[in-house]
């Protein structure tokens, strides 16, 4: 029998492929840090894609160096080199994403105005970096884009990325509220998997590097969020809440 269930009152986003179009800017980062500390890696879009179902900068690094240099991986010092081309990394990503050059995804800042002024929480909840987050927020909107959440969950805050649900408990611990009242956008399978492992309904947006993606459990599936309204939002998270956060028919994906 269906509960009456809170109504929405936060929005968590994700941050990689959902506020913004990142990724190509993280890989540009990556082969310029590759080439900086003078190793025979490149990684094309084609391989990156791929390389994106491990969550984390670090964790992908490694997961590469295990399938195409078990030599390097195996030395004693891998460690080390992989936190120190992840710091030169995230440094250049930084840099490059701090002067504006990856925009907000269509839809993203009216969402969050019209959130904003209908009083809802905000927060992110991501696998990458602080520094990562800050820089993109506030590069793509004059610098007060950390200011629109709450709170800001990031890599250094969960143990185990995504699809591990950590950054998401830890968004809710806190904002000290129940799963069932938040709505999360996400767009990857690791992160729809995620949100819906801690029972935050969940809706998707496609992004370039997730266009094939599984995201079942998702409430619905849209190119963007230019066309979304706060109220579908409302709507969607109102008929998840009243199934126990099962999509139903009229909700499915499109």
């Amino acid at each position: 029998m269906d509960r009456p269930m809170p109504p929405l009152a936060a929005l968590i986003f994700d941050v990689d492929g959902t506020l913004a179009e990142t990724e190509e800017a993280h890989r540009a980062a990556f082969n310029q840090a590759f080439a900086a500390f003078g190793l025979p890696w490149s990684w094309d879009a084609a391989l990156y894609r791929v390389l994106l179902r491990v969550a984390g900068g670090k964790e992908r690094i490694t997961a590469f160096a295990r399938q195409h240099d078990p030599e390097r991986l195996a030395d004693g010092a891998f460690p080390e080199l992989v936190a120190a081309l992840h710091r030169h990394k995230t440094a250049l990503y930084a840099e490059n994403v701090a002067a504006g050059t990856v925009p907000l995804r269509p839809g993203i800042r009216r969402i969050i105005g019209e959130a904003r002024g209908e009083s809802l929480r905000l927060a992110v909840a991501t696998t990458t970096s602080r520094a990562n987050v800050l820089a993109l927020l506030d590069g793509a909107t004059g610098g007060a884009g950390h200011l629109w959440f709450e709170t800001l969950a990031c890599g250094e805050d969960a143990a185990v990325k995504k699809p591990d649900p950590g950054v998401y408990l830890e968004v809710l611990r806190r904002l000290d509220m129940p799963a069932a009242a938040c709505l999360a956008v996400e767009d990857s399978a690791n992160g729809v998997r995620a949100a819906r492992a801690a029972g935050i309904p969940v809706v998707a947006t496609r992004s370039l590097y997730t266009a094939e993606d599984d995201l079942d459990g998702a409430l619905a599936i849209f190119p963007d969020l230019a066309e979304v309204s706060l109220a579908e939002l409302r709507r969607l998270h109102a008929g998840a809440a009243a199934h126990g956060g099962r999509p139903r028919t009229g909700d499915q994906p499109r």
